[in-house]
């Protein structure tokens, strides 16, 4: 990896923010406990520190609103969701929602890109095809001026 990369802070940052959130779905800790946690516990050299604990906290506490969005762009029963696919759909929707500075297709490509790190064989078609019906939703001006 290139450190010169001036996006790798923050991809660094939604790769941590990632696990931290598998581990909330399976735990249901407090984002602080997580946050603690993984600071304690993980290397953060090279990780916007500040991104990651934005993105732990505005999964946890939009987790309704998230879902809610999700659910109808699902082409299977949601109880068929892998953990760490809905992990995925959780974090790159929260960003779709809540960071209009970055621009959808970044959201899209770095969702299919942790899929591919950490998801099953393939999990990347799924959520591809899952954040750009999520996309063109929640980001129908910027799509519209693209």
């Amino acid at each position: 990896m290139n450190s010169k990369n001036p996006f790798e802070p923050r991809r660094r940052a939604r790769r941590r923010a990632l696990q931290a959130i598998y581990q909330w779905q399976l735990n249901d800790d407090t984002p602080q406990a997580i946050i603690s946690q993984f600071t304690e516990e993980q290397s953060f050299e090279g990780v916007d520190q500040d991104y990651f604990q934005a993105l732990v906290r505005e999964v946890v506490t939009h987790k309704e609103a998230i879902d809610a969005l999700i659910a109808p762009a699902l082409e299977r029963v949601d109880a068929s969701l892998d953990q760490m696919e809905r992990a995925v759909l959780r974090l790159g929707v929260n960003e779709l929602m809540n960071h209009p500075e970055i621009p959808y297709r970044v959201i899209i490509d770095e969702s299919i890109e942790l899929s591919h790190r950490f998801g099953s064989e393939n999990a990347h078609t799924f959520i591809n095809g899952v954040m750009d019906r999520l996309a063109t939703t929640l980001r129908a001006t910027e799509i519209a001026h693209t």
